[in-house]
């Protein structure tokens, strides 16, 4: 990684971790080290349907309709969040003048959800695209499987601060490679890593552990 101040690229190419990196470090930073550090992946019905969505996302390649370009599965990445990835949809509106206007639109299975990592992503991915044309990108939408309809989101200051701080923090996980220890959530009954993690049974251990210690200490 370059580390001199100021400087526009910050990674090299072989830095680059995958976009997708920052939805599994939002939703669990322990979820994150396991796929991304350990190397471990399992899926379930809901990682499936989301694979399904994007590859159909993905099909038909490339298409104009009327004043829009529309471009599927688009590589993109950014030296200087060190990130690298590939865009369900980037349309491109014709403006009256200038070059044309780019439009993200991520696809995902479900409904929209009460954290922000989706919206992280798609800003996450709407920050390459700024960097790899130079333009500037305003909005983007999130295309929700279930209700099958866009919902815009606004590329705004504190979403735009959010992903410098998530990808920074992904990088700092990777580097220093160490998993963070179990915690059981709620959430984690529909992870797809349940059984690998096993967060119930590694956090009770930990947590008996430490009480045997604390008990008999002189």
């Amino acid at each position: 990684m370059k580390t001199a101040a100021g400087a526009k690229d910050r990674f090299s190419e072989n830095d680059l971790l995958p976009l997708s990196a920052l939805q599994h470090y939002l939703f669990c930073p322990r979820q994150c080290a396991l796929i991304h550090v350990e190397q471990q992946w399992a899926e379930n019905r809901f990682t499936a349907e989301g694979r399904v969505l994007h590859e159909r996302a993905h099909e038909g390649g490339s298409e104009s309709r009327g004043p829009v370009r529309i471009v599927r599965g688009l590589r993109i990445r950014s030296l200087r969040l060190g990130l690298i990835g590939q865009a369900d949809v980037v349309e491109f509106h014709q403006q009256s003048t200038g070059p044309p206007q780019p439009y993200p639109v991520e696809y995902k299975r479900g409904k929209p959800k009460p954290h922000s990592a989706d919206e992280v992503q798609l800003c996450a991915q709407a920050m390459c695209l700024e960097e790899m044309l130079s333009a500037s990108i305003p909005e983007g939408a999130l295309f929700y499987g279930r209700p099958r309809r866009r919902h815009p989101v606004i590329f705004e200051a504190d979403l735009r601060q959010l992903v410098e701080e998530t990808a920074d923090a992904l990088h700092r996980l990777v580097q220093a490679g160490m998993t963070p220890a179990a915690r059981y959530e709620k959430k984690c009954d529909a992870c797809s890593l349940f059984d690998i993690c096993k967060p119930k049974t590694v956090a009770h251990s930990k947590s008996a552990q430490a009480y045997w210690q604390k008990m008999t200490q002189p």
